[in-house]
């Protein structure tokens, strides 16, 4: 069966993408929870005008609260997971059962909506951080985790019970990665879909230099805290991330064993 679950939704400024794809999850998915991190737009008059749950930070706190806030909601109401994806329409909606999909050949694990196809859509620097990104946190984690800075994920209940953890913005998604895998013994399986950077999209809160520079140090001091440093790397750099491509999109078999290439 599965999981019960929702959608869930930080957005921040987004009256261009917002109402569309709203509308869009709610052919997919009817539990959606949209937080609102102090957008000063049309953003929470769209979304009051549609049957989504809207929370709303008064200030702006970071996506790392937005999603806490978010995963605190979801853990109130008795979901059994939770479905993240970013608010400026980057992530489609037509890949959600997909996801699902994923999670239920794969309980007990993450999934990761990773942007394996028409990557040269992706800018260069973003590129670069991301592979950056990918290489520390797949350290972190003791194991290889494709696309480790995509927004469109699907997390288990026990993985969003760590809510609490002590980390802000972008890098609240990196530790929550780390900790489920270490703490929890949890897996992280990757689906792959569209990297869609051009046309429409508004330019990302997320700043390579910077948020990839506070997720290195984070990385770093949980890796020292786990103190298996030689090992975990080993484990994570010494064989590919689990794959879930039963449509063989990536041109191999689903959960393929050679490594892909993410970005």
């Amino acid at each position: 069966m599965t999981p019960r679950y929702c959608v869930l939704i930080p957005c921040l400024n987004e009256e261009l993408a917002i109402g569309d794809l709203l509308r869009s999850v709610l052919t997919h998915c009817a539990e959606v929870i949209v937080v609102d991190d102090g957008s000063d737009d049309r953003t929470p008059e769209i979304v009051a005008s549609l049957p989504v749950t809207l929370l709303r930070h008064e200030v702006r706190r970071g996506k790392g609260e937005a999603l806490r806030t978010g995963f605190r909601e979801a853990l109130a109401r008795g979901y059994d997971a939770v479905l993240t994806m970013d608010g400026d329409g980057q992530h489609s909606p037509a890949d959600i059962p997909r996801i699902v999909d994923a999670a239920l050949r794969y309980p007990h694990h993450i999934v990761i909506g990773a942007r394996m196809l028409n990557r040269g859509q992706q800018p260069a620097g973003r590129h670069a951080a991301n592979n950056l990104a990918d290489w520390g946190i797949s350290w972190g984690c003791g194991r290889p985790v494709a696309d480790t800075q995509s927004g469109q994920r699907w997390y288990p209940r026990a993985a969003v019970e760590l809510a609490s953890l002590r980390s802000q913005d972008f890098v609240f998604e990196a530790a929550i990665l780390i900790a489920a895998s270490r703490d929890l013994d949890m897996g992280v399986v990757s689906v792959p879909i569209e990297s869609r950077y051009k046309g429409e999209f508004r330019l990302s809160h997320f700043r390579p230099v910077r948020d990839v520079a506070r997720i290195t140090l984070y990385t770093i001091g949980r890796v020292a805290h786990y103190r298996d440093i030689v090992a975990s790397y080993r484990r994570s750099h010494g064989r590919p991330p689990l794959i879930h491509d039963p449509e063989g999109l990536c041109g191999g078999p689903d959960a393929r064993s050679a490594r892909l290439g993410h970005t």
